[in-house]
């Protein structure tokens, strides 16, 4: 059996479903008894907070969630990792196709659902030598890897939104996606704002997220999302905090912890 480094070694498991996650934290349970599972998540946006929050030696995510995806938490994984706060990933999924031959190249692992005791073990034991070998450097494909698998499953993701629909009293007015600059929760609704207009939307911004191209449209906090090609600038105080300065609009825009890791320097 790998020797694991002294202390507790933490984790984070991250899906959807109520019986996937937790069954896997009953066989981690048993396939790693002295696992410590400090954070459950069923959406990425809780994801990534409990990544910022717990920052746990290893992530369990699913791919699919609502919000931010599983590989989209495993890069904000991979930048904690780079800034000397290695988090380790393993991927569970239950499609059983282009991704699983990504993940044979073996610089994250998967497992593919239904999860079996044997492939956790095997999961398990990879986990442990990288915690044994923990001063090492982390993979370098691993960013690759995770290019090559949004590229995927966005093939298999829901139409994108085209049109936005929203109240203004009597009237309904129509935002073509590409004049939106952000959405922003409000209560029960979502806020959404172009450089001359804005209004509601009945539908929250998890809802919405669904239909956005995360290739345009970033998450930054919980409750807003912005179009990446607004941002005028990303501003940093002394306290480590980041507020975004828009281009075709006054606003500005808190960056919560658990994304600023798209904002890290080239």
């Amino acid at each position: 059996m790998p020797q694991t480094p002294p202390g507790p070694v933490t984790a984070l498991i991250a899906d959807d479903e109520d019986l996937p996650r937790s069954e896997l934290r009953r066989m981690l349970a048993q396939a790693w008894p002295e696992l410590e599972v400090v954070a459950e998540c069923e959406d990425g946006p809780s994801a990534l907070e409990a990544l910022q929050a717990a920052r746990p030696d290893v992530a369990f995510l699913d791919i699919r969630m609502p919000g931010s995806n599983g590989l989209q938490v495993a890069q904000a994984a991979l930048a904690q990792t780079e800034a000397g706060r290695p988090c380790h990933v393993v991927f569970t999924t239950a499609y059983d196709s282009h991704a699983v031959a990504a993940f044979e190249a073996g610089a994250v692992d998967y497992l593919l659902k239904p999860v079996t005791a044997e492939r956790l073990a095997q999961a398990v034991a990879r986990v442990r030598e990288r915690l044994a070998a923990r001063d090492g450097p982390p993979p370098a494909a691993v960013a690759t890897l995770l290019e090559q698998l949004s590229g995927h499953l966005g093939r298999g993701e829901a139409p994108r939104l085209r049109w936005v629909s929203a109240s203004v009293g009597e009237t309904i007015k129509l935002f073509g996606i590409d004049e939106i600059l952000f959405f922003q929760s409000d209560e029960k609704y979502t806020r959404v704002v172009t450089a001359t207009d804005e209004a509601h939307v009945r539908k929250p911004l998890k809802e919405l997220l669904d239909g956005l191209d995360p290739g345009e449209f970033w998450q930054v906090h919980r409750g807003v999302v912005v179009r990446a090609s607004a941002i005028a600038r990303a501003q940093r105080d002394d306290l480590g905090r980041i507020t975004l300065h828009l281009r075709q609009h006054a606003e500005k825009l808190a960056v919560s912890q658990a994304w600023a890791w798209r904002f890290k320097p080239m």
